[in-house]
């Protein structure tokens, strides 16, 4: 049987439902981005693990305006399919939605890793709200295997979210890097390393 890899991806949020309908009337539209498919380091990592691992992407409801029941209520439908021993990856919102779900709610299997990508901690993050996604003050990610990567010149999540959590989560490795940005490159090689190294 394959190992498993579940991927949350990232998202956004607003305060209110009017700050959201004001961020889609004043959106500027850049044709040659829906001209072809995104291709980051997630269909990457699919390509280089799939002769012994399965990576499932879950597409989580409302991305742009995402609210944590939502993300949970879909996340829990995979649970039938997952198996003992599954890593689990969240980039950015979805980083931050792994943490306060594994914090707050017991995960039915047996968590083989926990990979936190470019992920904000809280809704001090300057520029980025996570509202309904607010952390417990106390993280437990159900695994001794966690990994943390972060960029200094991440434009999106302030570097020091990463700093955050490696107070609540001392034993995490933390992977820094000086320019990576908001890690949206089509490869990297650090994470599968890391992925590997679970083994």
């Amino acid at each position: 049987m394959k190992k498993q890899i579940v991927i949350i991806h990232g998202g956004g949020t607003f305060a209110t439902y009017e700050d959201y309908l004001n961020f889609l009337r004043s959106y500027e539209i850049n044709i040659e981005r829906y001209k072809t498919d995104k291709d980051d380091w997630k269909p990457w990592v699919r390509r280089m693990l799939q002769e012994n691992y399965e990576v499932i992407t879950p597409h989580m409801p409302n991305k742009t305006n995402a609210r944590y029941e939502e993300w949970k209520l879909w996340f829990e439908k995979f649970f039938p399919y997952i198996n003992d021993g599954v890593i689990l990856i969240g980039h950015s919102q979805g980083g931050i939605f792994l943490a306060k779900y594994l914090s707050e709610n017991q995960f039915p299997k047996r968590i083989g890793g926990v990979m936190l990508i470019s992920a904000p901690y809280d809704k001090d993050s300057e520029g980025y709200p996570v509202l309904s996604f607010s952390l417990p003050a106390i993280l437990n990610l159900q695994t001794n295997n966690t990994f943390l990567y972060h960029s200094k010149d991440d434009p999106v999540v302030p570097f020091e979210a990463l700093e955050q959590y490696q107070k609540l989560l001392p034993n995490a490795v933390a992977r820094v890097f000086e320019d990576r940005k908001h890690i949206n490159q089509e490869e990297f090689p650090e994470l599968l390393k890391d992925i590997l190294s679970l083994r």
